[in-house]
């Protein structure tokens, strides 16, 4: 495409800025827990889980869908639409009077980020040329990254003035990328038709919902009672009507023909499973440092920090020793690392255990793992792909991740709700420690985990027919 400099270089801004505000929003919200806890003190942590929860599952159910549509119409005109949702949402949450509003708002907050998130990749290979593509994969990847490390000192500098403020940044910023990308951003469309199964959305959406709720109200209400197994039992239904129609659809939010190449399978299964470890890291250690050692947001945030820090620098050597020894050797280490770090505040934290030597040597073995991780299971979920399904199948890894994160979210609330001392904790730390080997165990179960050289990304995406405007 032939763009002036400075427009390239305006355009690849906006839509870095949208990826890194998606990313921000889904993490950010955990700093902010305890002061919403102080907000509305009736709702409980099971209730406010839910402000956490409503974006990632809306972001998971439309992500496939919205990149599909977005394919068709143009994925400039979903972008900005979804930035424009994003924003206007963000205005929502900030005013919201009360948790209801701030849920339905985190829902349509959802929504843009969904229309974001997969045109994104698509829009700046766009503007990049050919021989560049991988270092347009690569902002893309680092900047969706970045927003999840930034979100705790952003988050803690923000509820110092109040919780509002998670969300108040989102709109000035938000409002200055809408300006500049209708100006600079290209239109980009697909030339085929694929229809679009709103119905299985709807359900996949739901499903993800009622398993979710299922998980965060069994201590309240009782794991034994009329209305958690009704849940359940919703669930499992919706579960068997996604799958009946994932070989009945021609469109199906989750398409047979992907999950059916194994190292796609388990690639997906090591995503889910590493999220709703991370999920749990994250929301766990932010409830623990402030609910059990009692320690200000700001204070948390920074003893936060070393985990994100620690996975922004082993992200590029976790990338190269991934291309070099393939996705089993480097997902097995880090997935014992992540274990480790689990296992590590299991039998090192208590109510008077020190940080140094209790919390920080899990937080920096935890970031190292994450920097190995990602990698992996990235390259795992899509390297078998043929370059007719990378794009779907990017979406499936994303949607697999959001689920993920929802359900570790879930049931970090489920674990320390009822009672947040420094044994529910363990509980939760456990799990972590479980998910890590379970995501290393899956990884290392790949056979094939060398990508064949007709996989180079940039020629899936360009072997993919698209009309520039």
């Amino acid at each position: 495409m032939n763009l002036s400099m400075p427009r390239r270089g305006i355009a690849v801004a906006v839509v870095l800025v949208g990826v890194f505000l998606a990313g921000l929003d889904a993490v950010i919200v955990n700093i902010a827990l305890p002061d919403l806890e102080r907000w509305s003190p009736s709702s409980g942590l099971t209730t406010l889980s839910w402000v956490l929860n409503a974006y990632a599952i809306t972001l998971a159910a439309l992500l496939i869908p919205s990149g599909r549509w977005a394919d068709q119409a143009g994925r400039k005109r979903a972008f900005m639409i979804g930035l424009v949702l994003f924003t206007v949402a963000s205005v929502a949450c900030a005013v919201a009077p009360t948790v209801g509003v701030l849920i339905a708002a985190r829902v349509l907050e959802g929504v843009g980020g969904a229309l974001m998130m997969p045109t994104s990749l698509g829009l700046l290979l766009a503007v990049f040329p050919t021989e560049r593509r991988r270092t347009a994969i690569a902002l893309w990847t680092s900047m969706s990254g970045l927003g999840a490390v930034f979100a705790p000192p952003v988050g803690a500098l923000c509820v110092q003035f109040d919780w509002r403020w998670v969300f108040i940044i989102n709109i000035p910023i938000g409002a200055v990328a809408v300006y500049f990308g209708w100006k600079t951003v290209p239109e980009v469309r697909e030339e085929r038709r694929s229809p679009q199964d709103v119905l299985g959305v709807l359900v996949f959406a739901a499903t993800i919902a009622v398993i979710v709720a299922a998980i965060v109200q069994g201590p309240t209400w009782g794991w034994g009672g009329t209305r958690v197994l009704g849940l359940i039992v919703l669930g499992v239904l919706g579960s068997a009507f996604i799958a009946r129609r994932a070989f009945r659809h021609p469109a199906p939010v989750i398409e047979p023909a992907i999950v059916r190449i194994p190292s796609v399978a388990l690639g997906n299964l090591a995503t889910l499973v590493f999220n709703v470890g991370f999920g749990v890291t994250m929301t766990g250690t932010t409830l623990f440092l402030t609910e059990v050692w009692d320690h200000s947001v700001v204070r948390a945030a920074l003893e936060f920090l070393p985990g994100p820090v620690m996975a922004t620098m082993f992200a590029a050597p976790g990338s190269m020793l991934t291309a070099r020894f393939g996705v089993r050797v480097t997902g097995l280490i880090g997935g014992v690392i992540f274990a480790g770090s689990g296992f590590w505040w299991v039998f090192m934290l208590d109510d008077g255990s020190d940080y140094l030597t209790g919390f920080l040597p899990g937080m920096a073995i935890g970031g190292i793992s994450v920097g190995l991780v990602m990698p992996a299971w990235s390259m795992a979920a899509t390297m078998a792909l043929p370059a007719d399904r990378f794009a779907t199948g990017t979406a499936m890894a994303w949607m697999c991740r959001q689920v993920g994160i929802a359900i570790g979210v879930a049931v970090t609330a489920a674990f320390v709700a009822v009672h947040p001392d420094a044994a529910s904790f363990r509980g939760v730390f456990l799990l972590m420690g479980i998910c890590g080997l379970a995501t290393g165990l899956a990884l290392f179960a790949i056979k094939a985990d060398k990508p064949p050289a007709a996989m180079d990304a940039g020629a899936q995406h360009e072997a993919v027919p698209a009309r520039l405007t």
